[in-house]
């Protein structure tokens, strides 16, 4: 038994010391209980002895919550540092490689819908532009609807916006003009030299350098387009020119939004809705000038008397697909890099030309298909080369 309370007098003095030398700010939750030592629980029957302690139920409750407290301390949550856990990294990359197996799909699908329209109707103006305008139609009607948020723009994003239209409108109509001289696998077999322009109009036009080994890779690019040209069953200028067009057009265009969307707050898919809405009003009049509507309604009554009414369908599908497949490839570039999405351009145009030249029947020579080859090749090299 304790038969004194000096200790504890001492204590509390001693307490009392420091509680007058501690910012009033600094003073710990529990010292309450010493200050009121008078209404303590603690019951003591003497001066001198303390015959029992006993615990009230509010201070039960009051050591509970001090328990509480210190529990949740101790598990106290970790700093998040922007690590990504395996779960996370797993789950990206399977949402990279839908974004993938879905562009390539896609603009297989768009490919041969829109040969076998302009099979039937060789009008290239007007199969661009219907394919520019049905998509800014599913856009329109997307945001009306609130089924996609709308973009918030101002006159400044139109003004950067319309070098990148000019240059998409000039690449497509050029490629659609391409697409209806020549095989599908032809035209993206001279697309797949896209990256010899893109040095040549870096190196020209921004002053670009490059390393040695991006160079060398435009080697193969050149000399298998070449090779592949050369030996072409079908060779056709008009063809072979609209897709060389096509690939100096897009390479501007990549310089022009690569410039022009810094610090803008647009989606992938809005972006490119906003891209085809302008493009749309630049093409349209050249198409009405260079075609007209006379020479489409007597191209239109023959593709459908030959055809029938799957013409209407195969014309609805190419301009569907081409707008789809447009937006889930700048919806990609949101959640990949650009290597990332170069390395996925060139593997889009291996599954184009194989798939063109089982569905159509294509005639390749074996020199021709080692031309293409070495060109794709040349591509994947250059994409590793300017990482």
């Amino acid at each position: 038994m304790i038969s004194s309370i000096k200790p504890v007098s001492s204590s509390l003095t001693a307490i009392a010391a420091v509680r007058r030398t501690v910012s009033p700010k600094l003073r710990f939750s529990p010292l309450p209980i010493i200050r009121n030592f008078q209404n303590s629980p603690l019951r003591v029957s003497s001066p001198h002895n303390i015959s029992t302690i006993s615990l009230s139920a509010a201070e039960k409750q009051r050591r509970d919550v001090f328990r509480v407290g210190a529990y949740e301390a101790d598990r106290s949550q970790p700093i998040e540092i922007g690590v990504e856990a395996p779960g996370e990294q797993s789950g990206q990359k399977v949402k990279i490689g839908i974004y993938f197996a879905t562009w390539w799909a896609l603009n297989v699908v768009f490919n041969i819908y829109n040969k076998k329209v302009l099979n039937a109707f060789p009008y290239p103006w007007l199969t661009s532009t219907l394919s520019l305008a049905c998509g800014s139609l599913m856009m329109l009607v997307s945001w009306v609807t609130r089924v996609a948020e709308a973009p918030k723009t101002d006159l400044d994003f139109w003004k950067t916006l319309f070098p990148v239209a000019v240059a998409h409108t000039i690449g497509h109509v050029a490629a659609t003009v391409s697409m209806s001289k020549v095989a599908v696998s032809f035209t993206h077999i001279i697309k797949s030299g896209e990256p010899a322009f893109s040095v040549l109009v870096s190196r020209l036009f921004l002053g670009e350098t490059f390393p040695l080994p991006v160079y060398l890779s435009l080697l193969p690019i050149i000399g298998g387009c070449a090779l592949a040209a050369v030996t072409e069953l079908n060779f056709n200028m008009i063809g072979f020119m609209g897709a060389m067009i096509s690939n100096l057009a897009f390479v501007f265009r990549n310089i022009f939004s690569k410039k022009g969307m810094k610090g803008k707050s647009v989606s992938g898919m809005n972006y490119y809705a906003c891209l085809s809405m302008m493009s749309l009003l630049l093409v349209t009049p050249f198409a009405i000038a260079v075609e007209g509507p006379q020479m489409w309604a007597a191209g239109w009554q023959n593709a459908v008397s030959e055809i029938g009414p799957n013409f209407v369908w195969w014309v609805v599908a190419q301009s569907v697909f081409y707008h789809l497949y447009n937006q889930v490839s700048y919806m990609s570039l949101d959640q990949i890099t650009p290597l990332t999405f170069s390395v996925g351009n060139t593997m889009k145009r291996i599954s184009v030309i194989v798939a063109s030249i089982i569905i159509f029947h294509t005639p390749i020579r074996p020199v021709n298909g080692l031309g293409a080859a070495i060109a794709i090749l040349g591509t994947f090299i250059y994409s590793q080369a300017k990482q």
